[in-house]
């Protein structure tokens, strides 16, 4: 009898201290995505701001038959410059932001539950994954904001190469080109933005991961400094770029075929095209030295902004 009573207060104790503690997980789960949703939105913020003048220059030189050098981007920059203005080299960069903000703390939110579900899945804690599932887990995170941020994309790249007689502002690119081409247009070159998305964002995470991971294994230290991610981060944009490149510029040519005198169509028949028309180095690659220096620092910016936030948050919630 006295068993029983005591067994009663006892098990209805253990109860309340395992709903207590699933409580404070969830809330620490919460944070923690939270946490990397607002680290990751200013992560890309800084970055694509800090290459937008860049960025804006390859886009054009992408989406027309014009034949890329340094001396041609310089030459379009500085007639930009003169004839538009100084902000006028951030063209576009509105959109760019209304784009990149949701797109970077999702992949980089997206980033952190993949690592955390794969290491709980292979028995490894996030950061230590093993070659493939850390490859997968960027590839997944890419593709995760992709597919939510899309038409968003399409309309900043529409901004970047038209005047700015065509289109004011952001929503009036939305309604023109749902009046006049359909809201299908808004997810047209989405194929190739994917499979451009999977080895970009995979090699990127994979080989900024990597380079962490053996930073702390000859260093002995936890933490690399912040010129350490830089120079991680600028390497993992060098071969994440690198790698997905002629998608991007497909992705592009499709995105503004509606404005650039370009028939609309599919990505095979625009990669023929660019093949036949440019050639397949001078066309697939066109512009890709330019990126060799905005890609590097835009990535590198974006892991170490991150990285550092992440840990600025931590020491704020302990």
């Amino acid at each position: 009898m006295d068993n029983g009573v005591k067994e009663g207060p006892v098990r209805l104790r253990e109860d309340a201290e395992a709903v207590l503690s699933s409580s404070v997980s969830s809330k620490r789960d919460h944070r923690q995505v939270l946490s990397s949703l607002l680290s990751g939105a200013l992560a890309g913020a800084l970055a694509k701001t800090a290459v937008a003048p860049l960025d804006r220059t390859k886009i054009i030189f992408q989406v027309s038959s014009k034949r890329f050098s340094a001396k041609e981007a310089f030459r379009v920059l500085y007639y930009t410059y003169l004839n538009e203005g100084f902000l006028s080299l951030w063209r576009g960069n509105s959109a760019t932001m209304v784009r990149v903000v949701p797109y970077a703390a999702i992949q980089f939110s997206a980033h952190e539950e993949y690592k955390r579900i794969l290491g709980s899945y292979y028995g490894f804690r996030g950061e230590a994954l093993p070659p493939w599932p850390r490859l997968f887990a960027g590839a997944l995170a890419g593709t995760t904001a992709a597919s939510l941020t899309y038409p968003l994309d399409l309309v900043r790249a529409r901004m970047a190469v038209t005047p700015k007689e065509m289109y004011s502002n952001i929503f009036h690119v939305f309604i023109r080109i749902s009046r006049e081409e359909g809201l299908k247009t808004l997810y047209h070159g989405f194929m190739p933005t994917v499979l451009g998305v999977i080895p970009y964002a995979g090699l990127s995470f994979f080989t900024y991961e990597t380079l962490k991971s053996l930073h702390r294994e000859y260093s002995g230290r936890r933490q690399p400094y912040p010129f350490e991610r830089m120079i991680f981060g600028a390497c993992a944009g060098l071969i994440g770029q690198s790698a997905s490149y002629p998608l991007d510029v497909v992705r592009r040519r499709m995105q503004t075929a509606g404005v650039t005198g370009y028939p609309r169509a599919s990505i095979a028949c625009t990669l023929r095209t660019i093949v036949r028309e440019e050639g397949a180095v001078r066309g697939l690659y066109k512009g890709l030295s330019m990126n060799w220096v905005k890609g590097p620092i835009a990535v590198g910016i974006s892991f170490t902004t991150f990285d550092l936030m992440q840990i600025l948050l931590r020491h704020l919630q302990s």
